[in-house]
């Protein structure tokens, strides 16, 4: 599980790589659609778009000759769901030392 999280996050931590997660939440688009609205090579959109797939994030869809990109949400709410309970986590740990702490 933590795999997933460390690579899910390693593809986000791209600044391209955002920018084309965050188009295609608007719509799904080819890498050459991509390539117009970004100012980043159809080639480079590609190698992105590899990666997005590679964790997860995207699926390529055949639109008659054209591969269109899609955004999957539900890799994105899993991941958001682990660091929400890393978070939780955190939280109730710093409370206990916090506790600990007005005690002494």
């Amino acid at each position: 599980m933590n795999e997933v999280v460390v690579a899910v996050c390693a593809a986000l931590g791209d600044e391209t790589r955002w920018s084309i997660l965050t188009a295609l939440g608007e719509a799904p688009a080819s890498a050459s659609a991509l390539a117009t609205r970004l100012p980043v090579s159809r080639q480079a959109i590609a190698k992105h778009l590899e990666v997005l797939q590679r964790v997860g994030l995207v699926e390529p869809v055949r639109v008659g000759r054209e591969v269109r990109y899609q955004v999957l949400g539900s890799e994105l709410s899993a991941t958001a769901r682990r660091l929400e309970a890393i978070g939780v986590a955190w939280e109730r740990r710093l409370a206990d030392i916090k506790a600990i702490a007005e005690d002494l």
